[in-house]
């Protein structure tokens, strides 16, 4: 007769509960995963929503005005005109494209949350008329 090797714990367990127990936990993982703002229906403030986006667009207007400053400087300063020149345009680039990714966001945003309110207005639908 043989006798199952007993666990390090000394808990003795079969192999069934071993692949319900490892099952049960790739399930728990992959619901721990997922984000609760997307699950939940708590409605969040215009700011909780797009603070990411306009940030990205205030800082990418700081850094457009500061190569703004810095190419007018070198139309006005004769020292060092060569590095305005040089890093001039370099900044007004690098605002310009942060200005543009944060404006092109928002209205990525406003599409994203008119699909979750037509989402969850199908699923209340489809729990209504199925679970009677």
């Amino acid at each position: 007769m043989e006798i199952p090797p007993k666990s390090p714990d000394g808990s003795e367990k079969s192999p069934q509960s071993k692949e319900m127990l490892a099952s049960n936990t790739a399930s728990t993982l992959c619901i721990s995963s997922r984000s609760e703002s997307v699950w939940t229906s708590a409605s969040r403030s215009k700011w909780d929503i797009y603070h990411k986006p306009v940030i990205v667009v205030s800082v990418g207007a700081a850094v457009f005005l500061f190569g703004m400053v810095i190419t007018s400087l070198s139309c006005i300063q004769t020292k060092n005109k060569n590095v305005y020149k040089m890093c001039g345009p370099a900044f007004l680039s690098l605002g310009l494209m942060l200005l543009v990714c944060g404006l092109v966001w928002i209205p990525i945003i406003r599409k994203k949350q008119k699909q979750r309110q037509k989402s969850q207005f199908l699923q209340s639908l489809k729990s209504f008329f199925f679970n009677r």
